[in-house]
């Protein structure tokens, strides 16, 4: 049988079982897609440019919103790397331990998150007492959001970053450090030109976490217009005054996390 008859065969075979698929898992499919679509039927374009942008709340908790989600993104970055290089050397001694961290972080329940934070960096807390005394204060402000992002986020990018990096051929490295090239060397020169996609695949997924990240936020950080309330508290906060505003606001963040996760896949596709 020829080659390309056997591929279209092999095709159509697929197509006829994935609609049985589909019929068994379309109620968790539905359970998903109809709260979504609701959303988006009670949105209203008019009443998000008549009233939404006029309002200073909402303007403050937006901008909050995309500056601190950008700032923790790029600080996940810049910390996360190492790890994530750790995370891809299987002679890594501490290699269990530290995934294990990493999915203590994700599965951690966000209220948990931040009542965590608080008993590390609050005034009396293990880490905050001491920059209390030299007079840094951390809880309930702007740094605070932030790093109650970093805590939440960071574990995607790690993953997929050292996911992306231990597919590269570990020949490629050694080949390198053989002939005196440093870490920063081999990273630079190949580490980051082969696993660039999986590192703007994990910042995307990073950034869609954060922006939408409100447990350990409105724990540690508080609901302090202008200062520490971002869009998802300003979200849950104007279900009290007006469905219309929350449903608003709650959409805007449904298409930036869209638009991070569209991201993703162009990214996986053009890798492809």
């Amino acid at each position: 049988m020829p080659k390309d008859r056997l591929k279209f065969e092999a095709a159509s075979l697929s197509r006829r079982s994935g609609f049985p698929l589909l019929m068994a898992g379309a109620p968790l499919l539905l359970l998903i897609g109809i709260p979504l679509l609701a959303l988006l039927t009670q949105f209203h374009f008019r009443f998000a440019v008549e009233d939404l942008w006029t309002d200073s709340v909402s303007q403050k908790a937006l901008c909050l919103s995309l500056y601190s989600s950008c700032l923790s993104t790029f600080l996940v970055m810049l910390f996360g790397t190492p790890l994530a290089c750790l995370l891809a050397r299987p002679e890594f001694r501490r290699r269990t331990v530290l995934d294990s961290v990493l999915q203590l972080a994700t599965v951690v329940p966000p209220a948990v998150a931040g009542i965590a934070l608080l008993m590390a960096f609050g005034r009396n807390g293990l880490v905050g007492s001491w920059l209390n005394r030299a007079g840094i204060t951390l809880p309930f402000t702007t740094a605070a959001v932030v790093m109650a992002q970093m805590f939440v986020s960071a574990p995607y990018f790690i993953k997929t970053a050292a996911l992306a990096i231990g597919a590269i051929d570990p020949e490629l490295q050694q080949v390198a450090r053989l002939e005196g090239a440093g870490n920063w060397q081999v990273f630079r020169h190949i580490l980051l030109p082969l696993a660039w996609r999986g590192f703007v695949a994990g910042a995307a997924m990073t950034w869609a976490r954060a922006i939408g990240e409100f447990g350990a936020t409105i724990i540690f950080a508080g609901n302090y217009p202008g200062r520490t309330q971002t869009l998802p508290i300003a979200v849950y906060l104007g279900l009290e005054t007006g469905i219309d505003r929350a449903v608003t606001m709650a959409v805007i963040l449904l298409l930036l996390s869209f638009a991070a996760l569209t991201a993703i896949h162009s990214l996986s596709r053009s890798r492809d």
